[in-house]
């Protein structure tokens, strides 16, 4: 019996970083053309390096962001990063049909610790997206810049100040992600957020992917997003689920990344999650996170998910019309 993925349906991915989601013989050219002293000389190695290529190879967030400091290294100067963004649209339309694609990254972690202009990063990115949407008319773009938890709120204030500034260009909305650290407060940057958002950006939050379920009860009270990145804890809360449900917040679910970092102890778990959040009506999307260093895509996810019966091919169309319609690209942060 066929699958709605068969018919090679539009998809859409809400939630991938730029350092997951280049194919690893481009970044290995793009390191090479940058000039970057790489440890080892060896491509396959090399590959190694940077996916996450056995199950077993991260335990944690923190393991599998050390993945991200390679990636981030190289695509760490303009042309880099044009480049990179400029594949992983095109390669999301070949190979997955994506014409939804919302990318995600902190230019900070891409600026060599200020040696590279913050603005000459960003707009690079944009002419990456630019130069993509003259290849791929039929694909929907756009940019999120993410904030840290390790950054102080002066340096993560300049990144928000960036995203208003270059709103009608492609840079679509905010995030806060990075590696967990137990003295930053989500409210803190209440007043922040709300000055992005009042300049039309999208709002979605890295919370609730592991941790403590209170910061994602936080997140919630305090920055009003409309988006979650991950989410999955709420399932365990059914207080929780009520007030997504009711403040009409999206989760961006992304399995295969869950599974790897153990943020989900196993299939499952990962079962109980998207029976519990189906069953309580709350709206998710699935997701990559890092396609390339994950080794996955969209169709992946969704016939992962098919194969081991979690989701019905119904619930994967309702996936997908969800995904679509809660792109920051329909709101009024669009271009």
């Amino acid at each position: 019996m066929g699958s709605i993925l068969d018919d090679r349906p539009e998809l859409a991915d809400l939630h991938a970083h730029v350092g997951g989601a280049v194919d690893a013989a481009i970044m290995w050219s793009i390191a090479h053309q940058q000039g970057i002293r790489l440890p080892t000389k060896d491509y396959w190695q090399f590959v190694e390096m940077i996916t996450v290529s056995h199950p077993d190879k991260v335990n944690n967030l923190a393991e599998y962001d050390q993945i991200f400091r390679w990636t981030e290294l190289i695509q760490s100067s303009p042309l880099a990063l044009e480049r990179s963004v400029y594949e992983i649209i095109g390669g999301a339309y070949r190979k997955c049909n994506i014409t939804t694609l919302e990318l995600r990254f902190n230019p900070m972690k891409r600026n060599r610790d200020g040696e590279q202009d913050l603005d000459h990063i960003i707009t690079a990115a944009i002419r990456g997206q630019d130069r993509a949407s003259l290849e791929y008319p039929h694909v929907r773009s756009g940019l999120i810049l993410m904030m840290d938890r390790t950054f102080p709120l002066e340096l993560n204030a300049i990144i928000v100040e960036k995203a208003m500034r270059y709103r009608s260009r492609g840079i679509l909305g905010i995030d806060i992600a990075g590696p967990p650290n137990p003295d930053f407060s989500y409210r803190e940057y209440q007043g922040l957020v709300e000055r992005a958002r009042g300049a039309g950006l999208g709002v979605t939050i890295h919370t609730g992917e592991e941790g403590r379920i209170e910061d994602m009860w936080e997140v919630i009270e305090y920055l009003r997003p409309q988006r979650i990145g991950h989410g999955i804890l709420c399932a365990y809360d059914e207080r929780l689920m009520e007030r997504v449900i009711r403040d009409g917040i999206t989760l961006e679910v992304c399995p295969t990344s869950n599974l790897r970092t153990k943020a989900v102890r196993d299939l499952q778990e990962l079962r109980f999650i998207l029976d519990t959040l189906r069953t309580h009506d709350v709206p998710f999307t699935i997701n990559t996170d890092g396609p390339e260093m994950l080794l996955t895509n969209v169709v992946g996810e969704f016939r992962l998910l098919l194969e081991h019966g979690m989701l019905t091919e119904a619930d994967v169309r309702r996936c997908v019309a969800t995904a679509h319609s809660a792109s920051f690209l329909n709101a009024s942060c669009a271009i």
